[in-house]
C-alpha cells in the first residue's frame, strides 16, 4: 500500500483523495486552513467532471445546492438592461454551477472517511530520493510518504518548493499575469436583488456584478501587475479595489463600502501557471498548481477531471511514479491546453476594454441563441 500526501482541500485534493483511496492507497490531505472554505463564487460542474461526480454519487447533492443562475443581465449606469445571455442555451443535461464552498464541502463529505485530513497546517520542506518523500509540517511531526501530490492552487508551496529548482527560474516566472485582477466578496441574503440573473455593469476596462445565489459582488479590471502584490494581504487589496473601482457607478459605491468592512473578501491576479512538467521525481502537481486556467470557471471542472485521471494512473502504473506522472500529464493537457488559450476571449466578453467593445459586447447579445449553437458545439469538441 502506497502512501500519498496531498497538500490542498479544496476542489482537485478531495477529490483526488476519494480515487487513490479507492485504489487502495493510504492517502492524508493537508490544508492550511482551518476548515474546508466555505464562501467563494460560483463554479461549474460539466464536461468531464459529470461522470466523475456521478460516480462519486455526489451529483443529486450537487444539484441540491446549484445557483438556479439562468443567465447575466449587462446594464447601464441607471440599471436598464443592455444585453443579456441566457446560459441554460449552452448548458447540458447533468452540468451544474454550484458555489464553490459546497462542491469543497460535498467533496471533502465524499473523501473524509477515506483519507486523514490535517487541517491548520502547511508543508515547510520537501527532501525526495528515489524511494519516497520526507515532509516537514509546520505543525504536525515530519512524516515520509511515498509521493506527494500538490494541489494547493495558484500559490502553490508545493510547487515553490519542488519546482523553482529544477527550471532554475524564479518562482514568478512560473506564473503568469493575464493583465487583470479579480475579487469576490459575499453578500448578505437579498442585497444581490430580485431574479436569477447575474447582474453585470461595464466601464472601459472594469466589470462589477452581483450574483443571486449565493449572494455575492463579483469585481474584475484590467492592470498591468502591481509590484508588491501580496496575494495575502486583504488591506492591500482593499485599497486597489476601492481605487480601481472609485469613478464607477451603478451600485459600485454601496458595493465598495461593503468592501472596506468586508472579512471574506477574494482577492488575486488572474495568472495562468505554464510549467514544463508537472512532476519530479516523486512529486506532482494537480488542478490550479499545475495549471491554473480562465476565467469562465473551468478550473473546478478540470481539477476534477484531472484527479482521477492522476488517481487511475498511479493505479495502471504501481511502483512506476515516473511512468504513472507522464501518462496523467499527456491525457489532461489535451483538455488544459485549449481553456488555457480561451483567456482573452473571455475577458473582452466580461471587461471590454473599450467602450465601443462594451458596446460592441451588448450588440451582439443579440444574436445570443446562434452564439450558443456554436457554443455547445464547440463544447462537444472541446471536451
Amino acid at each position: 500500500m502506497s502512501t500519498v500526501l496531498i497538500s490542498g482541500a479544496g476542489i482537485a485534493g478531495p477529490t483526488l483523495a476519494y480515487w487513490l483511496a479507492g485504489h487502495g492507497f493510504r492517502v492524508t490531505v493537508v490544508e492550511r486552513g482551518g476548515k474546508p472554505r466555505s464562501s467563494g463564487n460560483p463554479v461549474d460542474v460539466r464536461g468531464p467532471a459529470v461522470p466523475v461526480v456521478k460516480r462519486m454519487g455526489v451529483l443529486p447533492r450537487l444539484r441540491q445546492a446549484a445557483t438556479g443562475t439562468t443567465g447575466v443581465s449587462f446594464v447601464d449606469a441607471a440599471g436598464r438592461r443592455v444585453g443579456r445571455m441566457d446560459m441554460r442555451a449552452v448548458q447540458r443535461p447533468d452540468e451544474v454551477e454550484v458555489p464553490r464552498g459546497d462542491l469543497a464541502s460535498i467533496l471533502y463529505e465524499a473523501s473524509r472517511d477515506r483519507a486523514e485530513f490535517l487541517f491548520d497546517d502547511s508543508i515547510t520542506a520537501l527532501g525526495q530520493d528515489e524511494h519516497g518523500v520526507d515532509v516537514t509540517f509546520e505543525r504536525a511531526a515530519p512524516r515520509r510518504f511515498d509521493l506527494v501530490i500538490g494541489a494547493d492552487g495558484l500559490h502553490s508551496v508545493t510547487r515553490r518548493l519542488t519546482f523553482r529548482r529544477e527550471t532554475g527560474t524564479p518562482q514568478s516566472g512560473l506564473v503568469r499575469h493575464m493583465g487583470l485582477y479579480v475579487a469576490t466578496t459575499p453578500l448578505a441574503d437579498g442585497a444581490a436583488g430580485a431574479g436569477r440573473d447575474v447582474v453585470m455593469h461595464n466601464t472601459p476596462g472594469k466589470a462589477i456584478a452581483v450574483n443571486p445565489r449565493p449572494a455575492v459582488a463579483f469585481f474584475l479590471y484590467r492592470s498591468p501587475e502591481k509590484p508588491g502584490f501580496d496575494h495575502r494581504d486583504s488591506e492591500q487589496h482593499k485599497r486597489m479595489l476601492i481605487e480601481a473601482f472609485a469613478d464607477v457607478s451603478w451600485r459600485a459605491p454601496e458595493l465598495l463600502d461593503h468592501v472596506r468592512t468586508a472579512d471574506d473578501l477574494y482577492f488575486d491576479s488572474v495568472s495562468q501557471v505554464r510549467l514544463p512538467r508537472w512532476w519530479k521525481g516523486r512529486v506532482a502537481l494537480l488542478g490550479d498548481a499545475a495549471s491554473c486556467v480562465s476565467l469562465f470557471g473551468d478550473g473546478s471542472t478540470l481539477a476534477m477531471a484531472g484527479a482521477f485521471t492522476l488517481a487511475e494512473a498511479l493505479a495502471a502504473h504501481p511502483g512506476d511514479p515516473g511512468a504513472a506522472f507522464r501518462a496523467y500529464e499527456a491525457a489532461h493537457w489535451r483538455l488544459v491546453d485549449p481553456k488555457q488559450r480561451n483567456v482573452a476571449q473571455a475577458a473582452a466578453l466580461l471587461v471590454p476594454a473599450t467602450r465601443g467593445g462594451i458596446l460592441a459586447r451588448n450588440l451582439a447579445t443579440r444574436l445570443w441563441p446562434a452564439v450558443a449553437a456554436a457554443t455547445r458545439l464547440k463544447h462537444a469538441l472541446a471536451w
